[in-house]
């Protein structure tokens, strides 16, 4: 993957959420746990994460997180929930912030690989990353690997500065009607087709 074909990064959050992200940043899970917030992280996911480490790095939930892709298997699994959502659009610049690192697919994966970042984008498939759909009957072991990188991750170390954040996505009218009254002043646009 080129830098150039990454326009911006994806963080799923709950509308009821935003004033704090504007706040305090996007924040590692062990910071976030500090403050009072909805969590929609997946507790399965969040046992694995717990037990993983960066290569050369923190503990994984040292790192806030950003997805590649917000249109993703976590978003197809939050689909009931979808109308309470938004996803923050957070500069590609972020690519540079110190300690950054790549996650070649879904960082709690077993597999992963932790690259460098920028020069990591190298070892990523666009086409994979940006897949528009990871289900692939009868081929199990490309539909798991499809599944893993279309979560691809940017890890950030602690946190990543609200400053970074430039925009938002929501589902629908009903979904942006909330934002627009927690979050007046942060660009929002309905991109349904993001939220599957």
């Amino acid at each position: 993957m080129e830098r150039s074909q990454v326009p911006e990064f994806h963080f799923i959050a709950p509308i009821a959420n935003v004033g704090s992200i504007l706040k305090h940043g996007i924040l590692s899970h062990n910071r976030a746990a500090r403050l009072s917030h909805l969590d929609i992280s997946m507790p399965d996911i969040q046992q694995r994460r717990a037990q993983k480490r960066v290569f050369g790095g923190l503990a994984l939930h040292d790192y806030a997180n950003l997805y590649f892709n917000g249109r993703n298997k976590m978003m197809a699994k939050k689909r009931p929930q979808h109308a309470e959502l938004c996803i923050l659009r957070v500069v590609p610049d972020v690519l540079d912030l110190p300690g950054a690192v790549i996650a070649d697919r879904n960082a709690s994966m077993a597999y992963v690989l932790f690259l460098e970042s920028p020069a990591g984008l190298k070892k990523l498939s666009y086409e994979e990353v940006f897949v528009r759909s990871w289900i692939c009957p009868g081929d199990e072991f490309r539909q798991r690997r499809l599944g893993g990188a279309v979560c691809a991750e940017l890890l950030i170390p602690h946190k990543i500065d609200s400053k970074f954040i430039f925009g938002a996505y929501v589902n629908g009218q009903l979904s942006l009607s909330k934002f627009q009254g927690v979050c007046p002043s942060l660009p929002c646009a309905i991109n349904s087709d993001i939220f599957l």
